[in-house]
C-alpha cells in the first residue's frame, strides 16, 4: 500500500501521465527560480518590473497558448494547461494572469476567430512572447453585463472607427496587439487593434490592493481607424468573448487551488514548527482541524479540476460545468487562504510568508471572469430553467 502524504493525500498523481508530470514539474522549477526569489518585491512595489524578460521565458517553455494548436503553439492538452496554470499561481495569481489573458483570451480569440492573415501576423510573436497581447470586454461602467457595453465601431468607407473605453486589462499597458470587442450595427464585433494606432493609449492603473504584482490598465480607443481585415471575420455576437471567457474560467479553476496549495503548505508547516504552550501548534486539536478541512477542500478543488480538464480534452465540457468549477473552486481558495492566516497568526500579514499575499489576490480572481453570483445565476438557470438575469 502506498504511503499517505500530506502533500498527495488522495494519491491524485496517480491519474496523471508521465507526460503530465513532466509539464507541472516542469512549470513549478521554473516558478520557483524565476518568480518566488522575486515576487514578494514586486508585489511590495506594486509592479512587474520583469513582464517582456517573463514573457518570453513562459513562450520558450510552451506556455502561452499552451493548449491551442499550430502558430508555434504547444498543442498540450487542456489538463497540462491547467497544471501550468496551477503551479503559475502557487507561485503568484498575477503570473497566471499574464499567461492567462495571452493565451486563453488574446490568443484564444485570434485563433478561434481570426481570419488566417490575422492568425499569421499575430500568434507565432504571442507564442514565442515576443508580443504580448490584451483582451478588452469590460468597461468602467458595465462588468457583468457586457451586452450594454458602451464601446462603438462604426464604418467610414472601408474602415472602421472604434471609440470607447475599456478597464481593469490585464497587460493592457505593455501589449502590442489588444482584442478589443465593441457595439456595430451588425452586432457585438471584435477587433484586433495594434496598439501603436493613432488615438489608442493604454494608461496603467495604479493603487491596486490586489494582483499588484501584475500590469493592469484602462484601455482608451478615441476615434482609432482601422483597416476592414482588422475585424475578427469568425463570430458576430456575444457568444464571442463569452467563448474565450469559457476558455480562461477553465485556467482559473486549477489556478486557483495553486493560491490555496502554496497557502495550505505554509501554514502546515508552520504549525509543525511553531511552539506554544510547549509543543508545536499542529499538535492542538483546533489547528488540526482547521488543516484537516483545508485539506478537504484543496484536493477536491483539485480533483474537480481534474475531470473537467478531462472533459475539455474529450470534448464534452459545457460552459455551465465551467462555472461550477470557477464558483467552487476561487470561493473554497480564498477561504483556505483565510483559514492558513489565522494560524500563521500575525506573521500571516507578512510577506515573509505568501498567505496573505494569495488571499488579497484572490479577491479579484474571485470578482474577474464572472462574479461568484454571476456564476450562481448560470448554475441556477441550468437547473431550473429560469433565467434569472432578465
Amino acid at each position: 500500500m502506498s504511503p499517505f502524504l500530506p502533500t498527495d493525500p488522495l494519491g491524485l498523481d496517480e491519474l496523471l501521465t508521465a507526460e503530465d508530470r513532466a509539464v507541472r514539474d516542469t512549470v513549478r522549477g521554473w516558478a520557483a527560480d524565476r518568480v518566488l526569489p522575486h515576487v514578494a518585491e514586486w508585489y511590495e512595489s506594486g509592479e512587474l518590473p520583469a513582464i517582456r524578460e517573463l514573457a518570453r521565458e513562459l513562450g520558450s517553455l510552451g506556455a502561452l497558448g499552451m493548449s491551442l494548436t499550430g502558430y508555434g503553439c504547444a498543442g498540450a492538452s487542456a489538463v497540462q494547461y491547467g497544471l501550468a496554470c496551477l503551479e503559475l499561481e502557487a507561485a503568484d495569481s498575477g503570473i497566471r494572469s499574464l499567461v492567462s489573458v495571452q493565451g486563453s483570451l488574446a490568443m484564444y480569440a485570434i485563433w478561434k476567430y481570426g481570419s488566417e492573415e490575422q492568425k499569421q501576423r499575430w500568434l507565432p510573436g504571442m507564442a514565442a512572447g515576443e508580443l504580448i497581447g490584451c483582451f478588452g470586454l469590460t468597461e468602467p461602467d458595465v462588468g457583468s453585463d457586457p451586452a450594454a457595453m458602451r464601446t462603438y465601431a462604426k464604418r467610414d468607407g472601408t474602415d472602421w472607427v472604434l471609440t470607447g473605453r475599456k478597464m481593469w486589462i490585464t497587460n493592457g499597458s505593455v501589449a502590442a496587439v489588444a482584442v478589443v470587442w465593441a457595439q456595430t450595427d451588425e452586432g457585438i464585433r471584435g477587433f484586433a487593434v495594434p496598439t501603436d494606432s493613432a488615438g489608442f493609449s493604454a494608461p496603467e492603473i495604479k493603487h491596486k490592493w490586489s494582483l499588484r504584482a501584475s500590469v493592469t490598465s484602462e484601455l482608451v480607443m478615441d476615434g482609432v481607424r482601422l483597416p476592414a481585415d482588422a475585424v475578427l471575420p469568425g463570430v458576430t455576437g456575444l457568444k464571442g468573448p463569452l467563448g474565450c471567457l469559457s476558455h480562461a474560467r477553465y485556467g482559473i479553476i486549477w489556478g486557483s487551488m495553486g493560491a490555496a496549495r502554496a497557502s495550505f503548505e505554509s501554514a502546515l508547516d508552520y504549525a509543525r514548527t511553531r511552539e506554544q504552550f510547549g509543543k508545536p501548534i499542529g499538535g492542538f486539536q483546533l489547528t488540526q482541524a482547521k488543516l484537516a478541512d483545508m485539506a478537504l477542500e484543496l484536493h477536491k478543488g483539485i480533483l474537480l479540476a481534474h475531470h473537467l480538464g478531462r472533459r475539455m480534452d474529450a470534448g464534452t465540457l459545457r460552459p455551465e460545468q465551467i462555472s461550477f468549477g470557477k464558483l467552487n473552486n476561487v470561493r473554497e481558495a480564498i477561504e483556505i487562504c483565510r483559514t492558513a492566516r489565522t494560524i500563521l497568526g500575525a506573521n500571516g500579514i507578512s510577506l515573509e510568508y505568501p498567505v496573505m499575499r494569495h488571499a488579497t489576490n484572490l479577491e479579484s480572481v474571485l470578482t474577474y471572469e464572472g462574479t461568484v453570483e454571476m456564476h450562481q445565476l448560470v448554475l441556477g438557470k441550468a437547473l431550473t430553467g429560469l433565467d434569472a438575469f432578465r
